[in-house]
């Protein structure tokens, strides 16, 4: 499924990466503990998290993760926009919680 799409389904708001909405996400990830995500998540995941920190930019980064959904209408400082801008990773902002989210996601995949 492309990002546009998820972002449609989300309702949500692209904070950064408007250009790489054409990137295909191959499942998704949920969770908030970093080491988690890094132990877990495989490439081409989007991420839905709470985490909104500078330190979700590398770990996206180094597990080939093209988007990064916040959930709750979370939302993040400009230094980590900033960052994802500078390594090309899509941040999501979307209304629903990570629960709703996670089946709205699932459902379109499956």
């Amino acid at each position: 499924m492309k990002l546009k799409e998820i972002v449609e389904i989300l309702k949500g708001e692209v904070l950064t990466g408007k250009e790489h909405l054409e990137k295909e996400a191959k499942g998704g990830f949920a969770g908030d503990m970093l080491s988690f995500v890094l132990a877990n998540a495989k490439e081409g995941d989007v991420w839905l998290t709470i985490q909104t920190h500078i330190n979700i930019i590398p770990v996206a980064v180094m597990k080939g993760i093209p988007a990064i959904i916040f959930v709750s209408s979370k939302t993040c400082d400009e230094d980590v926009l900033n960052k994802a801008k500078e390594e090309n990773i899509v941040l999501i902002k979307t209304p629903f919680s990570l629960f709703e989210s996670c089946g709205i996601i699932y459902n379109k995949l499956k």
